[in-house]
């Protein structure tokens, strides 16, 4: 005889009773890890199970690098426009449009001044979210504006790089953008301004080819994707067999193209460290 029996066929809970587990209460890694998302967000959205460095945006590494998350941003209302009136399998104006409804961001970076470790700091910080964190005349644009506030007021300059390359849709005044962020940050060099690029997960592209190979210093996250063009493009030019990952950060640094990899808690006090020894000033606790 069965321990029960049910006397009602069928699931009799009505659709508005029905409880749905909200969404963002776990995070599941790459390699398979699951982790609760508040123990993700204390851990600097890195994954205490496996090591994995979580993709964020400009809103969390202002959290971590600025002094209690507080910073003036600069430029916010610099927006984007369609000279060449792009359309593909979608207007130009409607992608913008939608990326901005969908992230809350005006384009793919966001720059601002705050104190970090007590004194100021510049951050140009890059968001894939929109549009693949690609490189148009606006983030060009921000990016120069936010190296002369730098150069005008004398302060340490970082670009965090987080972009699947220059933006298509603006074709060549996407490639141009390239020119002048490379200028503007010679310019700190020739003022003797620290600058310091930082690379995440991924950084292809323009990127690659003009700011985010030019710091004083060069940082990656651990495991972060790096490189100029895909591996099919890399092999089909030079014609031969690409060592495994060659495009990661841990591959870059033993071929000397950074200078270390950051554990993302680890950041805020080596990028300051680093300041410091550049400045030749007292290193601050």
């Amino acid at each position: 005889m069965a321990w029960f029996k049910r006397k009602e066929k069928g699931i009799q809970t009505s659709t508005e009773e029905k409880r749905d587990t909200p969404k963002g209460l776990w995070y599941k890694s790459p390699t398979g890890k699951v982790v609760d998302s508040e123990e993700l967000a204390k851990n600097f959205y890195v994954s205490p199970e496996d090591g994995y460095h979580v993709r964020i945006g400009s809103k969390e590494y202002f959290e971590i690098l600025f002094d209690e998350g507080e910073f003036k941003e600069l430029d916010k209302n610099l927006t984007s426009k369609d000279p060449l009136k792009f359309e593909d399998s979608k207007k130009y104006v409607d992608r913008l449009k939608a990326a901005k409804e969908k992230t809350g961001l005006k384009d793919a970076v966001k720059t601002g001044v705050g104190k970090s470790k007590g004194k100021d700091l510049v951050i140009a910080c890059m968001d894939f979210s929109f549009i693949g964190g690609s490189m148009g005349s606006v983030v060009g644009e921000k990016i120069a504006r936010a190296a002369d506030y730098s150069l005008k007021n004398n302060v340490p300059f970082m670009i965090i790089s987080k972009s699947g390359g220059a933006r298509m849709m603006e074709a060549a005044l996407s490639l141009m953008q390239l020119a002048k962020t490379s200028a503007k940050l010679a310019q700190l060099a020739d003022a003797g301004i620290p600058y310091i690029s930082l690379c995440t997960d991924p950084t292809t592209g323009g990127t690659t080819a003009s700011f985010a190979m030019l710091g004083d210093i060069n940082i990656a996250e651990p495991g972060a994707l790096i490189g100029f063009a895909g591996p099919r493009v890399v092999r089909d030019t030079t014609g031969k067999d690409l060592p495994e990952g060659f495009q990661t950060s841990e591959f870059l640094l033993e071929h000397g193209f950074l200078d270390f990899i950051s554990h993302r808690k680890e950041l805020k006090n080596r990028i300051n460290l680093y300041i410091d020894l550049i400045q030749n000033q007292p290193i601050r606790a």
